[in-house]
């Protein structure tokens, strides 16, 4: 763990001195002629991992210009094989007893905590943060301490340089230091939570807090983060975890709430309308995404979303429009659903009886115990007039199992009705 934290503040340390833009010289600059084909090497086997050599170019190029920059990066490289002892040396060499080029001290630090001489490497950190004032020294320094298992001191100085500067990098770093290890979790997420209110929730510090929360277990917590960071970048895997949580927690108006506002998953907010059963949302929303993925399933929906909201189910233009579209789509995808909804719509509205028999005949081929299907047909059979065929069904479908449909109780009550007429 340490390595990596180590490694992520040579990084913010050196951030500067690694731009490649620094080494791209202009063709006055030049002080040898081989320069930018020494500068190409060097790039190349840096980008290869091949930091002996690419510190070797680094070098050279120092030693014949006589730019500082060549040697930080050259030194740089050392730092990557850990080869600490030449870096001491050789900085020690060059400054002779001077504290004056920061660059190369904090270069000098960093070897010093990776060959475990922290002591040295605490000398020299308290003596740069002292002249230089600068965050990231203190940053450096308080790393020393944390090495040191010195937590309490190494948070002071994290809390100073974060009150010079509100760098994010440092809140990272102080919030994990009083999380894991001082176990002052409350501290460390009140922190976070402060910084976001004041500086908006970047990408690291959301991150940071959102890892805090999933430790506690905290959903609400979660959900607040995700909903921040949601806001500012409308990224599809945090919606998708808002999406979650919501459905977790069960509090589908909000999911639904938040997919309306980030339309980021209409196939989900079709369903959430449906189990609602708000048609009148759900209908434009199936022909939109008929629209978008031609998908003919869609079409049906919309369909039988339309005739489900109409508040005249008798409606004549209503009624062609939906048949329409259903017959249309049967020509397409032999799908029960819409066979069943078909023919029930030519039945209950005394359209053509025969014919909305035909369409359940055919839903009936691929789940014949359907109760919705035969219940159907027996309706089918008493628009017909043919009330014993329609009871004989209903009768079938209540011996086999416990029946608690309105509509189906409706339908066995008339059909019994009619037989009594009879």
């Amino acid at each position: 763990m340490f390595k990596v934290v180590l490694f992520s503040i040579f990084i913010l340390l050196f951030s500067g001195c690694l731009d490649n833009s620094n080494l791209k010289l202009k063709q006055n600059q030049k002080v040898f002629d081989d320069e930018d084909r020494y500068i190409m090497f060097a790039l190349r086997a840096e980008e290869l991992q091949d930091y002996n050599r690419s510190s070797d170019f680094f070098n050279t190029l120092y030693e014949k210009s006589k730019k500082r920059e060549y040697l930080y990066r050259s030194l740089q490289d050392k730092l990557m094989l850990r080869d600490d002892d030449k870096i001491i040396s050789k900085v020690d060499d060059i400054l002779d007893g001077k504290f004056d080029d920061f660059k190369l001290i904090r270069l000098k630090i960093v070897a010093l905590i990776q060959a475990g001489e922290l002591k040295k490497a605490k000398e020299n950190g308290l003596k740069l943060v002292k002249i230089s004032n600068d965050v990231n020294d203190y940053l450096l320094l308080s790393e020393i301490y944390i090495k040191q298992k010195r937590f309490d001191t190494a948070l002071k100085y994290l809390e100073s340089a974060y009150a010079k500067e509100y760098n994010e990098k440092l809140l990272d770093r102080l919030s994990i230091v009083l999380y894991v290890n001082l176990q002052r979790k409350k501290d460390a997420i009140a922190h976070l939570k402060t910084h976001i209110m004041i500086h908006g929730c970047s990408e690291l510090i959301c991150n940071r807090l959102i890892s805090f929360y999933s430790d506690e277990n905290d959903i609400d917590g979660l959900l607040a983060i995700y909903l921040k960071a949601y806001n500012q970048n409308h990224d599809k895997k945090i919606a998708k975890k808002i999406v979650q949580i919501y459905n977790y927690k069960k509090e589908y108006i909000k999911l639904m709430d938040f997919l309306e506002d980030s339309k980021s998953d209409d196939k989900m907010l079709l369903k959430i309308y449906v189990n609602l059963g708000n048609y009148k949302k759900a209908y434009p929303l199936a022909k939109e995404l008929y629209n978008e993925t031609n998908n003919i399933n869609y079409l049906g929906q919309s369909a039988i979303f339309k005739y489900e909201d109409s508040q005249n189910k008798s409606d004549k233009m209503m009624l062609e429009s939906v048949i329409s579209t259903l017959d249309d789509v049967i020509k397409k995808v032999d799908e029960p659903l819409y066979l069943n909804y078909l023919g029930y719509l030519l039945i209950e509205h005394n359209i053509d009886v025969r014919k909305g028999l035909a369409y359940i005949d055919r839903a009936l081929l691929s789940n014949p115990l359907s109760i919705y299907y035969l219940d159907s047909k027996a309706w089918g059979y008493y628009k017909l007039g043919e009330c014993q065929k329609a009871n004989k069904i209903m009768a079938e479908m209540f011996s086999r199992e416990d029946i608690d449909e309105p509509e189906v109780l409706q339908h066995l009550e008339d059909i019994k009705k009619c037989i009594k007429s009879k």
